[in-house]
């Protein structure tokens, strides 16, 4: 009989009154061990479930893949309690699959902390020469306290690998989704492939990381790598890069091309290496940045950068990142930060805060072997009720803050049509700019959540309202879901009100 003819089984496991002689197929007669579970290989369709209010200790690393249709799933059973899985530090990964496809994973809590710093993970879904791995889903798990190492990027909570030197592999439709992960180092949900370099170029596709929340992070939060078209969505990462000695943001793309981060919150990221809440990296095309909460973070808001110097068989450079309708609130020292020989950004609809107790360089352009080109800025609302200006990077500390000045520095063919400077110095020739008070209806007043922020929308009698420059493909609606543009007209900033009846026609009246 075919493989995938065979009968679906469900296997139990229950720490406490399993035995691993019995047959597991019931639950009066469930296994005891994850040895038991690891020396098993499953077949599509096939379940485990592990009893709530278990406590297993070791690796768990169960063989076999499921079909196309009849994954293999692994989760609970019997109560709402997650059962555990402690790797103690002992195993490099508390739960492992590798060269495997068709699975689902969820309903477990995941901790690995050993005596000592070492390089370990509580999930790793790791590809070596496997060829294409479809459908595999990590949900609805609580990781926490995993001790890595710093020197590492790839360690810590879930992580998804794949080394292709002798067959190309990657992965496709790869899910990550609703998880709640703390205190983790270095990273909290980190892609890698040897494919990222462009002569080598196989992206994994149909990755999602969507609805996970991640907090008190050693690294890195959220990082999507060698990844064409992946979806980072609705995920809150607070307090990122606590506990390292590199350059680490909350939520970025780095070799990816395609990517869309979109109702993400971002907030308290440590340090100036990097310490922005979102980043669109080098070796990456056509990265989307829209409908964010950004908010104290160190670094700042938004990084957009390049590393120059490589040729086009390793990087395709940093082109075409687009980034509207976010808000930042009172994030530190820089609001965006574009480093080194970027091309084509497109910055729109974005409102920037600057609070009363906060100086900022709003905007910095730096050098990162090479300067910046074709940056264009429209529509954006910089309300500076503290101290800001436009500058540039003189040098950079080993702390990764900069000492700036004022202007562009080398880059060039930077554009700005129709933004407000309310607060703040207009920084080159911007031919519909305004320079008064937006007239948010309760600007500062955000806290931790998106919903916290009708604050920023526009009052009534806005002179924002209807003031904007019209952008084709701008993406369909506001921050909040409103139509742009609306009635033949864009507002600025990030909201866009859905009358007809324009500010200054009420003034007439």
């Amino acid at each position: 009989m075919p493989e995938t003819a065979k009968l679906s089984t469900t296997y139990y496991v229950d720490s406490r009154n399993g035995d691993d002689g019995r047959v597991g197929t019931t639950p009066e007669a469930a296994w005891k061990t994850l040895a038991k579970v690891n020396a098993t290989t499953f077949h599509p369709g096939d379940r485990i479930l592990l009893k709530s209010g278990s406590v297993l200790q070791g690796e768990l690393w169960p063989k076999g893949s499921g079909a196309e249709g009849k994954p293999i799933t692994l989760g609970k059973y019997g109560g709402g309690v997650k059962p555990v899985i402690n790797g103690y530090g002992l195993f490099e990964d508390a739960v492992l699959l590798k060269n495997q496809e068709y699975w689902e994973i969820e309903d477990l809590e995941i901790t690995n902390t050993g005596s000592q710093r070492a390089e370990r993970r509580a999930v790793h879904v790791a590809l070596e020469n496997y060829g294409e791995a479809h459908h595999i889903y990590i949900r609805s798990l609580t990781i926490h306290d995993v001790n890595g190492v710093d020197s590492v990027k790839p360690n810590g909570g879930i992580h998804y690998t794949s080394v292709g030197d002798k067959k190309p592999s990657r992965f496709i439709d790869l899910r990550i989704e609703n998880n709640e992960i703390y205190h983790v180092d270095r990273s909290g949900i980190f892609g890698w492939a040897d494919s990222w370099v462009r002569s080598k170029w196989n992206p994994s596709v149909g990755v999602v990381v969507r609805g996970n929340q991640l907090y008190d992070i050693g690294g890195d939060g959220i990082v999507v790598v060698a990844t064409d078209g992946a979806v980072v969505e609705h995920n809150v990462v607070g307090h990122a890069n606590q506990r390292s000695e590199g350059y680490n943001v909350a939520i970025w793309a780095w070799s990816a091309d395609n990517t869309v981060i979109q109702y993400n919150e971002a907030y308290g990221t440590k340090g100036q290496r990097d310490g922005e809440g979102f980043d669109s990296d080098w070796n990456s095309r056509n990265t989307v940045i829209q409908y964010n909460y950004s908010h104290d973070n160190d670094g700042g808001f938004l990084l957009i950068c390049n590393e120059g110097g490589h040729d086009a068989k390793e990087s395709a450079g940093n082109t075409g990142t687009v980034v509207r309708y976010n808000i930042s609130q009172n994030d530190r020292k820089r609001g965006i930060n574009i480093a080194g020989p970027v091309k084509d950004s497109l910055v729109y609809n974005n409102t920037i805060y600057v609070g009363p107790e906060h100086t900022v360089d709003l905007l910095l352009f730096s050098d990162w072997h090479g300067w910046s080109e074709s940056s264009h800025f429209y529509n954006n609302i910089f309300y500076v009720a503290g101290t800001a200006r436009f500058s540039h990077g003189v040098s950079r500390a080993s702390d990764g803050a900069y000492v700036s000045a004022r202007g562009f520095g080398m880059s060039k063919d930077n554009l700005f049509d129709a933004n407000d400077y309310y607060g703040v110095e207009v920084p080159a020739n911007d031919p519909h700019a305004l320079t008064v008070d937006p007239r948010l209806v309760a600007p500062g007043q955000g806290t931790i959540g998106i919903l916290s922020l009708t604050g920023y929308r526009l009052q009534p009698m806005s002179p924002s309202r209807k003031s904007g420059r019209l952008i084709e493909q701008s993406g369909g609606h506001d921050f909040w879901g409103n139509a742009v543009p609306s009635c033949d007209a864009t507002d600025q900033g990030a909201s866009q009100s859905d009358d007809c009846k324009s500010a200054r026609s009420e003034l007439q009246q």
